[in-house]
């Protein structure tokens, strides 16, 4: 039976899904703009921060200090600045492929660090995460219709975004230590400060219009804060995760999300996926069955 280990990642790979899914739709209400996508997710951060403050206050849990304060903070500056460069990288098209790098590296760069921390996790396993990694590559990596080729520049862009989000994972494991709800919140506090840098940056340059004065249309604010819902709970299910056991088995099976995403897609917006993308979930499920045996 698996554990909690795997039950929370697996519950988080879900949120993440849905929160993705949403952020998708809130971008596409705010214009999908570069300028419009920072608005989203700057809602989405806001919402959430205040929430969590208010819950770890409630709890009487203690500030972090220390080591775990400066990964929580990593961890925010990291996971803004791949989620820009992971949108720039999906708006030069070629999405499938900046979204399947981006995720097979999201899921490989904590699995190296746990395997060199905690030692290898088994044959078995070892094989489910490629099997794992085969299935985030066929999911994401769905077919291009305009069938545009992958710059240099683009490829690079989703190397260092799905780096990026490696990174992010493994900083909130070492932040974790200090709870659950605070290493979210001093996370946020550095998506925040980034990703605000780079809209006013935006701004600056006459890139970041999205439409009128208004912050964000009423509909996009809606979808940022089901944003923040589903992604804040993911994360904190991620962290949960990673303080139950294993990194590797906590990022890997986390990095399973576009399948949740694509499943949404399909009931709400009735875009069925492909052949390949149903054919790798069935390969995502196998590679499951092996990971928490």
């Amino acid at each position: 039976m698996p554990g909690a280990n795997a039950w929370f990642a697996l519950a988080a790979a879900v949120l993440w899904g849905g929160g993705d899914f949403s952020g998708g739709m809130g971008a596409k209400r705010a214009g999908s703009t570069m300028g419009g996508a920072l608005r989203v997710v700057l809602t989405s951060h806001a919402a959430s921060f205040c929430v969590l403050v208010a819950i770890a206050t409630w709890r009487g849990d203690a500030f972090p200090h220390g080591a775990p304060l400066l990964w929580g903070v990593l961890a925010g500056v990291m996971g803004g600045l791949s989620l820009v460069g992971f949108y720039i990288a999906l708006s030069r098209g070629a999405m499938g492929v900046s979204a399947a790098i981006s995720g097979l590296l999201a899921a490989a760069i904590p699995a190296a660090v746990s395997i060199t921390r905690e030692g290898s996790p088994g044959l078995l396993r070892i094989v489910g995460f490629m099997v794992a990694g085969v299935s985030i590559w066929m999911i994401a990596a769905g077919d291009n219709p305009e069938a545009q080729p992958v710059s240099k520049g683009t490829t690079w862009l989703a190397i260092l975004s799905g780096a990026g989000f490696g990174i992010y994972f493994t900083a909130l494991k070492f932040a974790g230590v200090a709870g659950v709800v605070w290493p979210m919140a001093t996370a946020r506090i550095g998506s925040l400060s980034t990703c605000s840098l780079i809209l006013l940056g935006t701004v600056f340059a006459g890139s970041g219009k999205a439409g009128g004065r208004r912050w964000l249309p009423g509909k996009a604010i809606l979808w940022a804060l089901s944003t923040a819902l589903l992604d804040t709970s993911g994360n904190l299910l991620f962290i949960a995760s990673t303080r139950a056991g294993r990194l590797d088995i906590a990022a890997v099976l986390a990095s399973l999300y576009p399948g949740s995403t694509i499943l949404l897609a399909a009931w709400m917006l009735h875009e069925w996926p492909t052949r390949r993308q149903a054919v790798g979930m069935l390969v995502a499920a196998a590679a499951v069955v092996m990971i928490t045996l």
